[in-house]
């Protein structure tokens, strides 16, 4: 069978179809990381215009088996940092799919100004052994999580202590300013091999809070004085998923317990609203988040290794 390897466009006669079929093979190679059409099309239309964003999709009579998210750290200092993020479908292995995405996102990623690319690979022998043999080196790594809403026990709700506050993150529905300066503060100091620097406000605004798997209603942040000072950001599938895509505390305010007694709110307002599994993703090397959401019940479902080459 013949595999083709092409762009996904906006506007395209085919275009939700193919956001479909790139939802669904992120869905059956890693569950927990939430994705719908709606998304597909989102990101693709919200791209920054310096990330030089590409989805790619292989095909084989007429049938979506693998996906390629590409582009470029536009949003970090050091110029030059690319990523290719290459899913094949299970069953549809051993037809050349991934190594014709990876060249194609290489491609692309060495006429927008790459030097480096970098890749998140299944911890499986399989999907190791293609990145070593496409020339990848292994860097760090990283696990998913998941709890059993609909069957697990949460930890109790506990009063906040004095001067701290609970609130969904609707209350920054019209002006989220307050939580782009937390969120970049968070950004700042998580574990990567990419600097990331959160500097526009309005991309940030169009591209994450308005995200269509973000729920406002279901984020919690937790104020102090009347100032956010931790949060945990919530997103939903519509279909009784849940994501934690980011929780984070102020420097200032950390070692109080504040961003596990906003995860903690969040997790059981997303299964009084109907959500059954909660999914969430912690560098190995974080020890501290890895024992936060141990405690909330979380267990290991999958692991990713971060692997990067040198172009050129």
């Amino acid at each position: 069978m013949t595999v083709i390897v092409r762009a996904l466009t906006h506007g395209a006669p085919t275009a939700a179809a193919d956001d479909a079929g790139f939802a669904a093979v992120r869905r059956a190679c890693v569950p927990a990381m939430l994705a719908t059409p709606e998304s597909v099309a989102f990101d693709r239309a919200h791209a920054h215009p310096d990330s030089a964003y590409r989805q790619l999709v292989a095909e084989t009579d007429g049938e979506i088996i693998g996906t390629a998210q590409v582009g470029l750290a536009h949003d970090s200092p050091e110029p030059g940092q690319g990523y290719a993020n290459v899913y094949v479908r299970p069953d549809r292995l051993g037809r050349g799919a991934g190594t014709l995405l990876l060249r194609t996102a290489e491609e692309h990623l060495a006429d927008a100004g790459a030097q480096t690319v970098y890749s998140w690979v299944l911890d499986e022998p399989a999907n190791l052994a293609f990145a070593a043999r496409h020339g990848y080196t292994a860097r760090r790594s990283a696990h998913f999580l998941r709890l059993d809403l609909a069957h697990g026990t949460l930890p109790p709700r506990r009063e906040p202590p004095a001067g701290v506050e609970l609130v969904s993150g609707s209350v920054f529905a019209d002006d989220a300013r307050a939580l782009f300066a937390l969120g970049a503060e968070t950004v700042a100091d998580e574990p990567s091999d990419v600097a990331a620097e959160f500097t526009d406000y309005e991309h940030w605004l169009a591209e994450t809070w308005h995200h269509p798997l973000i729920d406002q209603e279901l984020t919690t942040v937790a104020l102090v004085d009347g100032r956010p000072a931790a949060f945990s950001l919530a997103r939903t599938d519509g279909a009784g998923r849940y994501g934690s895509s980011m929780t984070g505390t102020a420097r200032a305010h950390r070692g109080r317990g504040l961003a596990k007694l906003a995860k903690n709110d969040s997790l059981h307002r997303a299964r009084a609203a109907g959500c059954t599994e909660a999914f969430t993703g912690n560098d190995t090397g974080n020890g501290p988040m890895l024992a936060i959401n141990e405690w909330f019940g979380y267990e290991i479902c999958a692991t990713e290794v971060r692997h990067a080459r040198t172009l050129g």
